[in-house]
Formats: structure tokens, C-alpha cells, sequence
């Protein structure tokens, strides 16, 4: 499993999840091995490339289009930073001309619209005054007309051409009064439009001063709410940063665990070649022949079920009937989940995902485990039960053996082997987490049920 992730250099996200946090780190480590390999094996294939070549590199067009910057004094790119200059305004002053600015405008929009609307009804008072004294002057014609035609029927000639010339005076005379009360009223409504032009100027001053304070009070709200708000959230970005800083240090002290777990796997790994290096020689050195010798820990077996071809499977199980079909054909005839007698082992569980397990182990003691079948890969995680946190630990089975993800794991035959191992031995030296107590069935039927409902009693004969 392993050798296809850092073939691909890729981990499927659900199988990264059922893997502890020592196996994450250990999968990092391998993968940046693997990234630095890769690089120098590149690094040389281009500078042998290089060696190679022996054309003259081209150069660029001259027709090609191109950048030119402006330089300054000291040769570089000429660069202005807004505020630096002695000539240019603060940002307070920015601010507030902007809003002097906004207020003005909208003062002045007012009183145009006032304005508007005073001319408006003056014009309209200009015109009923002017339709007024047309009426007026209409009827006093009309009225010396008839008093003309009446004079006219019982006068003399010298009589009415004396009375023609008294109405005619009468007539100039009103038209006359006509005149001067229109030049009074156009006087008098000059004088309102300077004195409307004037009011209007003081009120735009005065609105763009109110409107301008409203803008000034407001910009000082908003400034005193964000200086607020500011403060709340430099409180909790520090508690986050202070929270993130305590992770970072747990996930290095972690990650320097896996770091020397994993150059320790190496040592022992190198040691155990030297001593067997050795030990081989000394039996050539005596004419012995070499045997199968019991190692100190255990190793892989040579049992038939270990070679027995499996069947090929996606990479990883499509639902839960898969894994229950694979459970069936092949962990069942190498006794996957029962102990030496052949009954079912007490840790045994059926297909749980992590947080059934963390809930059934939340209220064991620490050392309490189970191990699990999971439904995202083909294999199972050992859920242990520490003293913070519940921790899960993926067996690989991709293999003919199991053992824990990861290099110079120790391999076994069986199942219970490895947990059998791991009751004496931490399976990690930082973690030192030994598998005591097993954990129980909490619900009827138990939930491996559906594993073993039509599994026959012969499959397990050979354990």
C-alpha cells in the first residue's frame, strides 16, 4: 500500500483519515523522501540534457513587444508610496475634503431645488398680477366705450368730440397708472429674488455645514465602532493565535517523534541485516548449513493461506457489501478476528466507523482498544483509547501479512499475532501504546453479526 502511494504520490482523503497522527507523519516523511529523490533524479536528467546540447541559445526578437519603467535617481524603477511625499495629504485630510466636498453638492442640490420652486411660484404670481391688470384694463376700455356710445346718442358733434378727447385722456392716464404699478411689481419682485438669492445662499452654507457635521459625527461613530470592534477581534486573533501556536507546537513535537521513530525503524531495520549478515557467515565458517531460524520477533509464515492468490479488487471498497464479501472469502479462512481456541476474539468488532468507535471507547479506561473492520479501505484500524484522545492505528493487509501502515513494520501471519504482539510491545515508542484491555460487545447481536451470518464453521478449521 505503501510502495502504490508513493508510486502515485497521492493518498485517497478517506484512507488519510483512518490513519493516526504518528502514521500521518511517517506517510510525510516517506513522501518527502520521495519528492527529493525525484527532484535530484530530474536535476540530473537536465543537466546531462544541458551537457548535450550544443546549439547557441537564440536571442529574444527585437520586434517583440516589451516594458519599459520609468527610472529614478538611484537607477531603479521610479516608484511613489501614497503619503510619503511632503506635498501629499494625510489621509485624515482626504477624508475630510471628501466629505466637504459630498456636502457641498448636496447643499447645493437642495437649494437649487428650492430655488426652482421659488421662481416657479413667483412666476406664477407675475402671471396673475399681469392677467389681473389686463382684465382690468379691458373692462375700463369697454367702460368708456359705452360711456363714448351713450354720449354720443344725445350730445353735439363739439359735444362728443370734447368727450372723445376727456375719455381718450382718462384712458392714457389709466394706462399710465397701469405702467408704473407693473414697474412696481416688477421692482418688488426683483427685490424678493435678491433677497430669495441671498437666503438661498445662506442656507446652502449653512446645510453644507450641517451636512458636512452630520458626515464628520458619522466617519466618528463608524471610527469608534471599528476601533471596538478592532480590539474584540485583536482579543480573539490572539487567543487563535495563541490556540494555533500550542497545535503548531503539538503537531512538531509529533512530527519529531515520527521523525525519530522513523530514523530508529531505520537503525534497527540496518541492524537486524548486520546481525544476520553475521550470523550467516559464521555458519558458513563452521559448514553448517543455514536454517530457518526463529527470529526474535515474529516474521512471516509460511502458511498456504498467505500465498493463496486473492482475488482482484478496486482500490478501495465501493460500499459495504464489498467489504463484507471480502471479509468473507478471504479474511475468514486466515482467521481474521478470532483467537488461537477458534472462537471470536473479545477486541473483535464488525465494520464501525471512527466515531462509533470513539463513542464506545469514550468511557473505557486508558489502554482499552478494539480493532475494527473498516468500510473505506481493504484492512482494519486498531481504535486505542490514551489518556487525551482516541487514537487509530490502520493494519495494512495489502500484503500476505499484517502490519501496521508504514517501512520496517514488523509483519505477521495473523491478526491476533500482531495484537498479541502489541500487548507486551507499545506499538509506538512515543506514544508507548500497549493493547490491555480489549474492549466489549455493547449491543445484541453483536455488530460483526453481518460479517458471519453465513460463514460455515469448516472455513476456520485450520486456525
Amino acid at each position: 500500500m505503501l510502495q502504490q502511494i508513493l508510486k502515485d504520490m497521492f493518498i485517497d482523503p478517506e484512507l488519510l483519515e483512518e490513519l493516526s497522527e504518528d502514521q500521518k507523519q511517517v506517510l510525510f516523511c516517506k513522501m518527502r523522501e520521495e519528492q527529493v529523490r525525484r527532484w535530484q533524479v530530474m536535476e540530473e536528467d537536465v543537466v546531462i540534457k544541458e551537457k548535450k546540447k550544443t546549439t547557441k541559445p537564440t536571442r529574444p526578437s527585437k520586434k517583440g513587444h516589451h516594458v519599459d519603467f520609468v527610472k529614478g535617481a538611484d537607477g531603479n524603477p521610479w516608484t511613489w508610496v501614497m503619503g510619503e511625499h511632503p506635498k501629499d495629504k494625510t489621509i485624515e485630510r482626504i477624508l475630510e475634503e471628501e466629505e466637504q466636498e459630498k456636502a457641498t453638492k448636496e447643499a447645493e442640490e437642495e437649494t437649487e431645488a428650492l430655488r426652482k420652486t421659488q421662481e416657479e411660484e413667483m412666476s406664477e404670481k407675475i402671471r396673475k398680477e399681469k392677467e389681473e391688470r389686463e382684465r382690468e384694463q379691458k373692462r375700463i376700455e369697454d367702460e368708456l366705450k359705452r360711456k363714448a356710445e351713450e354720449a354720443a346718442m344725445y350730445q353735439s358733434l363739439k359735444e362728443a368730440q370734447m368727450a372723445a378727447e376727456k375719455m381718450e385722456l382718462e384712458r392714457k392716464q389709466k394706462e399710465d397708472e397701469e405702467k408704473k404699478k407693473l414697474e412696481k411689481i416688477k421692482e418688488k419682485v426683483e427685490v424678493e429674488m435678491r433677497k430669495t438669492e441671498e437666503n438661498i445662499r445662506r442656507l446652502k452654507e449653512k446645510r453644507s455645514s450641517e451636512i458636512y457635521m452630520s458626515f464628520r459625527e458619522t466617519r466618528k461613530k463608524i471610527e469608534k465602532s471599528a476601533e471596538e470592534n478592532s480590539k474584540v477581534v485583536e482579543q480573539e486573533w490572539k487567543e487563535q493565535e495563541k490556540k494555533a501556536k500550542k497545535a503548531e507546537q503539538e503537531i512538531r513535537a509529533i512530527a519529531r517523534r515520527a521523525r525519530e521513530e522513523h530514523r530508529r525503524s531505520h537503525l534497527q531495520e540496518a541492524s537486524r541485516a548486520i546481525s544476520s549478515f553475521i550470523s550467516l557467515q559464521n555458519s558458513v565458517q563452521n559448514g553448517s548449513e543455514t536454517q530457518n531460524s526463529t527470529p526474535s520477533l515474529p516474521g512471516k509464515t509460511t502458511n498456504n493461506n498467505m500465498f493463496k492468490p486473492k482475488k482482484l479488487r478496486p482500490a478501495r471498497p465501493p460500499d459495504r457489501q464489498a467489504v463484507i464479501d471480502w471479509y468473507r472469502e478471504e479474511e475468514v479462512p486466515r482467521g481474521s478476528g478470532y483467537d488461537g481456541s477458534g472462537n471470536i476474539a473479545p477486541w473483535f468488532h464488525g465494520i464501525l466507523t471512527r466515531k462509533d468507535s470513539e463513542d464506545m471507547l469514550s468511557s473505557e479506561q486508558v489502554g482499552t482498544f478494539l480493532v475494527r473492520v473498516s468500510e473505506r479501505v481493504w484492512g482494519y484500524t486498531i481504535s486505542y483509547q490514551d489518556k487525551e484522545r482516541c487514537k487509530h492505528f490502520l493494519i495494512d493487509t495489502s500484503g500476505s501479512s499484517f502490519q501496521f501502515f508504514g517501512t520496517s513494520q514488523i509483519a505477521h501471519s495473523k491478526l491476533s499475532d500482531l495484537v498479541t504482539f502489541h500487548q507486551k510491545t507499545p506499538i509506538s515508542v512515543s506514544g508507548k501504546e500497549r493493547l490491555l484491555y480489549p474492549c466489549p460487545q455493547k449491543t445484541t447481536p453483536p455488530d460483526y453479526q453481518e460479517l458471519l451470518d453465513i460463514v460455515d464453521a469448516a472455513q476456520i478449521t485450520s486456525l
